[in-house]
């Protein structure tokens, strides 16, 4: 056989070794199976609204005070690592503002981050609201006490118009 001849099949040898070899290799490093859990539940509180956003919105017809109410529903996905240490967490935080001065605000936010196991948490991701979209930045803390959860937390949102701070709290159940 001519060397022409065995180069082709000496490749594809050498390649499906290599590649069997590889995909065991990577198999071994991979961590063991996720496990996701569900703690949605509802949230209440109050944001701080700074005068440049007031101003944009009394642009709009809306008139609201330098502090508003918050109340709504987040809705929470955390994927637990196998060493328990941290986990991933996503949640959709749908919130009506201004409901204690006969105003109705919606406002979406949605935060990817991450939760230690004794509670502190952080994330980011966008905003939407009346005052246009922008990014927001929560960290906080999860209390525990049996099967509820009460978390706390801080959420930044700076914008063109401000910005807002608002403190949130509420519960869920495991």
């Amino acid at each position: 056989m001519s060397a022409r001849r065995c180069t082709p099949i000496l490749v594809a040898v050498i390649l499906t070794a290599a590649s069997r070899l590889g995909a065991q290799d990577l198999n071994a490093r991979l961590p063991g199976p996720t496990t996701m859990a569900q703690l949605s539940g509802p949230r209440f509180g109050a944001t701080f609204v700074p005068q440049r956003a007031r101003a944009e919105l009394a642009s709009k017809g809306i008139e609201v005070g330098a502090m508003m109410s918050q109340f709504g529903w987040q809705f929470e996905r955390l994927f637990l690592s196998g060493d328990g240490q941290m986990a991933a967490v996503s949640e959709f935080v749908l919130l009506v503002g201004g409901l204690d001065q006969g105003t109705f605000l919606p406002s979406l936010n949605w935060v990817i981050g991450a939760r230690h196991i004794g509670g502190v948490e952080f994330g980011v991701g966008p905003n939407l609201s009346a005052a246009g979209s922008a990014l927001v930045i929560a960290a906080g803390v999860t209390r525990r006490s049996g099967s509820m959860n009460f978390p706390v937390n801080v959420s930044v949102v700076p914008s063109k118009f401000g910005t807002r701070v608002s403190v949130l709290t509420g519960f869920t159940v495991r």
